[in-house]
């Protein structure tokens, strides 16, 4: 009584290949892929970071626009109130106006900073989470 053949084990492809062939392929194929979507993602920074460069210019010379647009109406107030006092006066009486909006805008932004904590806290949490996870992987 003869024993059956038994066929040979497939690997997977039909040119012989040994494993330590096929696991040399599969890792080149990865790296190549990885550098490949790299690639990819440079392109994308780099063409998102085009438009980003465009709108900041747009947003750029939409607020030189905004500060010629509050000069002219200052000139145009000093104007206004040179009908009624001196030319002098009128621009003192806008010069105090600008200072006191200043003075204002300072002192809310300053008290709005002094909030602002630069310590990621969450993060810095998480993080040691993760560390002690990994002191202890089985808790």
């Amino acid at each position: 009584m003869s024993s059956p053949e038994v066929p040979p084990v497939r690997t997977g492809t039909t040119t012989g290949e040994s494993l330590g062939d096929l696991v040399s392929d599969l890792t080149g194929d990865l790296s190549k892929l990885m550098r490949q979507e790299l690639e990819l993602a440079k392109a994308e920074l780099r063409q998102e970071a085009a438009k980003a460069g465009k709108a900041t210019g747009m947003l750029a010379a939409a607020g030189f626009a905004g500060y010629l647009t509050t000069v002219l109406l200052s000139l145009a107030l000093v104007f206004a109130l040179g009908a009624v006092m001196p030319l002098g006066w009128a621009a003192l009486v806008v010069a105090v106006l600008w200072g006191i909006a200043g003075a204002v805008l300072y002192t809310s932004g300053r008290a709005k900073l002094r909030t602002v904590n630069p310590k990621p806290e969450r993060t810095v949490e998480t993080l040691k989470e993760d560390a002690e996870w990994a002191k202890h992987p089985t808790k």
